[in-house]
């Protein structure tokens, strides 16, 4: 699928995209993931009880592009199974990343991501999602990866968002060594 529009829109519960996570990704429904703009500024996401009780911002529409990168000691084929999707604030949206690994060994890799604006990253909230987890893929296995967010309906109130219309999810897997770990700052 190249591209969804109009956006899925409707309240995507935490059990649906747990239903449709990866065999090998490991995700709670009380899980809360953290955002992080480009450059690592790091804040806490909401929990479950306001993300019930947001109000979306049906006027205020905003297209969410998806990048995917592998580093080259990684041996995968990853990619965004869509491009873009549009969301309103205040709205949870569910997308899905494609990973696979087309060697005759298993591995291990394990991702970071980023926000693009920066200042739209406070704003930016995963609920679920696969990064700083080591995933395990075997031979020629190929898992889906869901990401489940929302942008902070706070956004549309924000003057410095004023002319921002798009945001972009980027995510960057590399392989996991044993006894290495990705630092993250802010996450205790």
């Amino acid at each position: 699928m190249d591209s969804v529009s109009p956006a899925p829109r409707g309240d995507f519960s935490g059990q649906g995209a747990q239903g449709h996570q990866g065999s090998r990704s490991r995700l709670s429904g009380a899980e809360k993931m953290h955002t992080t703009g480009l450059g690592g500024s790091v804040t806490a996401g909401h929990g479950s009880d306001q993300i019930e009780n947001m109000v979306p911002v049906k006027d205020r529409i905003i297209k969410v592009t998806f990048n995917a990168d592998v580093h080259a000691s990684l041996q995968w084929n990853f990619r965004p199974q869509q491009t873009e999707i549009y969301v309103v604030p205040g709205e949870t949206a569910l997308a899905f990343y494609k990973a696979k690994n087309p060697t005759d060994k298993p591995i291990i890799g394990i991702s970071t991501y980023n926000v693009v604006p920066f200042e739209a990253g406070q704003y930016f909230n995963k609920i679920q999602c696969f990064c700083f987890e080591e995933q395990r893929l075997n031979p020629q296995e190929e898992v889906d990866m869901p990401v489940f967010f929302y942008i902070d309906p706070e956004f549309a109130e924000d003057p410095r968002m004023v002319n921002v219309d798009l945001i972009t999810l980027s995510y960057t897997f590399f392989e996991a060594k044993e006894g290495h770990t990705l630092p993250v700052p802010g996450y205790n």
